[in-house]
């Protein structure tokens, strides 16, 4: 019978995981709906003011980057990580995690710092790499406002020449279940480069192209750090969701074993009882 009440505690316990796990799902589900079109409904503006940061620069001659495309020797790497502030996402963290040990290793023989943008690679980076700010407190209000601050503070790093590159890793969402790391550079600006034919119409500027070229610029990596967040927070969504609908149906598949094994063990209790008295009422007549 010991043997019987073991198997019922353990029945207990993998129900109890599995409706955490599902509610934990069905959060997540909700969740990713509202994140995905952020994300999806953000897209196009980004890619539009790509598209005509590279239409401008096309069009004018020289260095109109200014100190946003400064190259310089790289001697210091900032590596920008995204990650999440909770666990039970599957290899989400992980991936991102991986990436920025493989690149901190790439740059081994330069100095590199890492800024943390959630705890969980906060936590584990902090442990071999040097981890200068951690703004995890970002997922609690997400907004444009406040990534823009994150991304003027980046940006005086590498103007005042505390850093010489940035780079900045996270995780693209492409549906519920894929999560594609990406590694960008953010500053300094690379050259833009276009393959399409550029059309620069018969426009009148107000004020030069020079001057709005300036203005783009601030506002494009501001724009690029809070899509690659808001991918990142998709992204986070879509794997808690499929990470924990493969643990309730794990955990719905253990708790059909178990109970077919304490069927099998009852019955056999069972059974061993009924042949006890049996064969005591046999001995009796005997």
């Amino acid at each position: 019978m010991a043997n019987l009440k073991e198997i019922r505690n353990r029945i207990t316990s993998v129900s109890s995981t599995m409706q955490i796990t599902s509610a934990m799902k069905m959060v997540s589900a909700a969740k990713l709906k509202k994140a995905q079109d952020a994300i999806t409904a953000m897209r196009p503006y980004a890619e539009k003011l790509t598209e005509l940061l590279q239409n401008l620069s096309a069009t004018l001659d020289g260095d109109i980057g200014g100190e946003f495309t400064t190259q310089r020797e790289v001697k210091k790497v900032l590596l920008v990580v995204v990650t999440s502030n909770r666990g039970l996402a599957g290899a989400f963290n992980t991936n991102a995690i991986k990436e920025a040990k493989n690149r901190a290793a790439f740059y081994a023989d330069k100095q590199v710092d890492v800024f943390a943008i959630g705890k969980k690679g906060n936590d584990v980076l902090s442990k071999t790499l040097s981890v200068v700010d951690n703004q995890s407190a970002i997922f609690d209000n997400l907004t444009f406002d406040n990534v823009a601050l994150i991304s003027d503070l980046l940006t005086q790093k590498f103007v005042s020449g505390e850093y010489d590159k940035i780079e900045l890793i996270y995780n693209q969402f492409k549906n519920a279940a894929t999560q594609i790391i990406q590694t960008e550079q953010f500053l300094p600006l690379a050259p833009i480069k276009s393959d399409k034919p550029v059309s620069t119409g018969d426009y009148i500027f107000e004020p030069s192209k020079e001057e709005i070229v300036l203005t783009l610029i601030p506002k494009s990596l501001k724009t690029q750090l809070y899509k690659g967040i808001r991918d990142s927070f998709a992204s986070e969504h879509g794997a808690r969701m499929t990470a924990m609908h493969k643990a309730t149906d794990n955990a719905t598949e253990l708790r059909n074993q178990l109970k077919l094994t304490y069927n099998k063990a009852r019955q056999a209790s069972i059974t061993n009882e009924i042949l006890e008295i049996v064969g005591g009422a046999e001995a009796l007549n005997g």
